[in-house]
């Protein structure tokens, strides 16, 4: 069935969020916020969104830039990475006790704080996969806004606090550029033939990744074509700067419209009791992270951003940022998706049975 057009009033919404989330990264830029390229867009237009400005996020084309965050992860994939990742088992070993931690942790702020009903609080509660968390939720009889709501603030504040937190109690900034420079690429940096590669990467992971229905396909299938790349040496450069910046961009804006429709006062509280879940997740992330830094011995930063509970595309923009390890931090929030994804289902019904025998 083929896709409606866009209407011109639609058009026009979207290109006022991209000029406000433009404007905002400029200023993010000028006061030398970390991340500028994603948070500012995303703070200018999460106000817009609650003032009631006429907004609307450019989902369609962020999915056309998504695959651009996966082709730049596939690119810190190379044959030392490979080899080292038998070393990463510590880490490997404690996610999905923390995914649970995280779960239960959360799922008592929406049930005891919030008074969510037991299939909204849980499906708020999932520490990642926001559209399986919808859709399961909605089919398990929650409320689909709420959920949707709570997601969206998790990963706002997750996303906000994180570069705050880093720099008041490590002393870690991110770059003015909004990544590390020493991973900036110029565009003439290219050749005709990474050009080529490095976009077949994304159209073929894209490709791919739906028909595989992989977990974050979007970012997931670029990452392992991108990464195959790599390895094999076919391709040695990243996305240049400018297309990485342009997609933070985009992901910003998206994240801010996702609180159209609604206003603060109606939601304050509700944003109130998403933003303790995420307070609590961060929480926790940091108790299993600061022991498997020290048995891994690696930074303390590193670990924090691999177990934070925020999306795929932005915890890795924030490694990137941050000069941390791309490649570790991408790769355990991938496998932090698939196990959210894959735990949520069978969990739930658990949950739903002891709900049964209480009388709930």
């Amino acid at each position: 069935m083929p896709r409606r057009p866009i209407s011109p009033q639609l058009l026009a919404r979207q290109a006022l969020a991209l000029l406000i989330g433009y404007a905002s990264a400029r200023v993010a830029l000028w006061l030398y916020l970390p991340l500028p390229w994603m948070l500012g867009p995303m703070f200018g237009c999460t106000v817009a969104a609650l003032a009631g400005a006429p907004i609307s996020g450019p989902n369609q084309l962020r999915m056309i830039v998504i695959p651009i965050i996966g082709v730049l992860l596939g690119s810190a994939i190379t044959l030392p990475v490979l080899l080292s990742m038998p070393g990463w088992w510590p880490a490997f070993l404690v996610l999905a006790p923390f995914l649970l931690a995280a779960l239960a942790g959360s799922y008592v702020v929406f049930r005891r704080l919030g008074g969510f009903d037991r299939s909204t609080a849980f499906f708020s509660a999932m520490p990642g996969g926001l559209n399986d968390a919808m859709l399961l939720g909605a089919a398990a009889g929650g409320d689909e806004r709420r959920i949707a709501l709570a997601h969206a603030t998790r990963i706002l504040v997750v996303v906000f606090l994180i570069p705050l937190f880093f720099s008041l109690v490590y002393g870690a900034t991110g770059s003015a550029g909004g990544g590390n420079p020493a991973r900036n690429v110029a565009l003439s940096a290219l050749s005709l033939s990474d050009w080529a590669i490095l976009t077949a990467a994304a159209a073929l992971g894209y490709w791919g990744g739906k028909k595989l229905d992989l977990p974050a396909y979007a970012v997931m299938g670029p990452m392992i074509v991108s990464g195959a790349a790599h390895v094999a040496g076919i391709v040695h450069v990243a996305p240049p700067t400018q297309l990485v910046n342009l997609a933070q961009l985009v992901i910003g804006v998206v994240i801010g419209c996702r609180f159209l429709g609604t206003t603060f006062r109606e939601v304050s509280r509700e944003m109130a009791v998403a933003g303790a879940s995420a307070a609590v997740m961060i929480v926790i992330a940091l108790a299993f992270a600061v022991p498997v830094a020290a048995i891994m011995q690696m930074p303390a930063t590193q670990a924090f951003l691999a177990f934070s509970p925020g999306g795929l595309a932005e915890m890795s923009l924030l490694a990137l940022s941050m000069g941390e390890d791309l490649a570790f931090v991408s790769v355990m929030h991938l496998t932090r998706i698939a196990l959210v994804v894959a735990m949520a289902r069978p969990i739930w019904r658990w949950v739903a049975r002891r709900g049964e025998k209480d009388g709930a």
